[in-house]
């Protein structure tokens, strides 16, 4: 089953392997890196060398990882790289070898900018592939998607209940041994007291100062933070859109938990009966939505924007796509209507079109330049949007 709804990153491992010796699937712990890694082995036409530098006894035996891998042919993977970015040197001199067919599928669970180094040391080598976890065009049930996130072994288990517990478990581990890893060193109360604040502030512009406060610590200490959990793919920070127009703009980021199944879960709902009825349906929704949209419209995160003005108008998120500019809006409401917050964005934006994201089953147009989008038909939307 995982293999039929991941082939697609199966496909551009082998793509990339025919540029490039060397390819990392960077993503979120548990979202299915090591899983695609060990599916991707099974086709390869060679032999295959694993190792976990999470495992002890692995990691022990980069203590001279030149005499370790240059004797070894085929495919290389390394799990959990960011373990060890010393590394990367090492990995550049293997991939200059002439003549040589040996392949490294690199695992990382940080970003790009965490494992600076790579991009220093093997440019030209290495291609990223970003791993998510499931998306609704891979799994096709939007409501047990959206209640339970994206974490394979959250959204299959047997219950809500049984993953509502693996995420406590998920949640656990990252508070205490990832968070501490990346230098973050709270006590679990003041780590559970950060997560409580991100919770609240999910789909919000960005008030340093207050947040620092709520924290007790510095706002240089907690935009730090705020980078590192950003580079480990929990948290999404969002610029806004600004020119030099005369209007006031927002322009302090929003932040959203990246997985619903995790805002959920700080939020202390379980069910869709329990989400329908709670108070936080509509950010829960704009944050699923907003992750959707995102991958089915292939953004970066540096190509992404919302907008807003002081005066209460606002765009939920702002991109540009074949020099379109596209406007979205995400309405947990199934029978939405054009604001004037909306004209507005559709004027001072000057958009192409204006989409009003919700969890409908059946997309509609409203007028020339604006439609109703259900998820389920974001990448259609896509395809078409680069074909004309």
């Amino acid at each position: 089953m995982l293999e039929k709804i991941r082939e697609h990153y199966l496909k551009a491992i082998s793509l990339d392997f025919e540029i490039v010796p060397m390819c990392a699937l960077l993503g979120p712990r548990q979202c299915g890196k090591t899983t695609l890694a060990r599916q991707f082995a099974k086709t390869f036409n060679g032999s295959v060398h694993y190792f976990d530098l999470e495992d002890y006894t692995d990691l022990a035996k980069f203590e001279n990882p030149k005499i370790l891998l240059e004797s070894l042919e085929g495919l290389i993977i390394i799990d959990e790289i960011q373990r060890k970015p010393d590394l990367f040197p090492y990995l550049r001199v293997l991939a200059d070898r002439s003549n040589s067919t040996t392949k490294f599928l690199i695992l990382g669970s940080a970003s790009r900018d965490l494992l600076s180094q790579s991009s220093e040391t093997l440019a030209g080598r290495l291609s990223y592939i970003s791993i998510a976890p499931f998306l609704l065009q891979e799994v096709h049930d939007q409501k047990t998607l959206w209640v339970r996130g994206g974490f394979p072994r959250s959204y299959l288990a047997s219950s809500d209940e049984a993953s509502a517990r693996w995420r406590t478990v998920y949640m656990q581990t990252y508070f205490e041994k990832d968070l501490a890893d990346l230098g973050i060193n709270l006590p679990p109360q003041r780590i559970m007291r950060l997560w409580t604040m991100l919770a609240q502030h999910h789909g919000c512009v960005l008030n340093y100062a207050n947040m620092a406060q709520f924290m007790d610590i510095s706002v240089p200490t907690l935009k730090n933070y705020l980078y590192l959990l950003e580079g480990t793919f929990m948290i999404r920070t969002v610029s806004p859109y600004y020119d030099n127009g005369r209007k006031r703009l927002v322009k302090t980021p929003k932040l959203y938990i990246r997985d619903s199944g995790i805002y959920h879960q700080l939020c202390s709902i379980q069910s869709y009966e329990q989400l329908i009825n709670n108070t936080h349906i509509g950010m829960s929704f704009e944050g699923f939505a907003f992750e959707e949209v995102l991958k089915a419209f292939q953004a970066r995160t540096e190509e992404c924007y919302f907008w807003g003005t002081h005066q209460g108008a606002e765009l939920d998120l702002f991109l540009t796509i074949k020099n379109k500019r596209i406007g979205f809006e995400f309405k947990v409401n199934d029978k939405p209507k054009i604001t004037k917050s909306m004209r507005t964005a559709l004027d001072e934006l000057s958009l192409d079109h204006l989409y009003i994201v919700t969890p409908i089953e059946q997309s509609f147009p409203m007028e020339e330049k604006v439609s109703v989008l259900a998820l389920k038909d974001c990448v259609t939307v896509y395809q078409n949007l680069i074909k004309n």
